[in-house]
């Protein structure tokens, strides 16, 4: 299970940032990590799988929007999570 508060706490920029990029990366890439475990587990889930798709194309999304907004941010979170990153973009 997952401890949103937590993890929350641990990537928020303030006392009452719940909302940011940055904190809603790091709880999808949570339940993104807790539903690939389900998974391992329970191969015909279907439902499941897409929802893991759905999660993933939403995290990659916010992902694209702080590397174009804020690349230094975008490289500490990806760091601290353990999330690949692919080539940066240079426009």
């Amino acid at each position: 299970m997952i401890d949103k508060q937590q993890v929350i706490s641990d990537n928020a920029a303030g006392a009452n940032d719940t909302g940011s990029t940055a904190v809603q990366v790091a709880l999808l890439t949570a339940r993104i990590n807790n539903l690939a475990g389900h998974l391992q587990t329970n191969k015909k889930d279907k439902a499941g799988q897409r929802g893991l798709q759905l999660m993933n194309g939403q995290r990659r999304r916010l992902l694209k929007y702080l590397e174009r907004t804020d690349y230094d941010a975008y490289i500490a979170l990806t760091d601290k999570l353990g999330i690949r990153r692919g080539q940066r973009i240079v426009r």
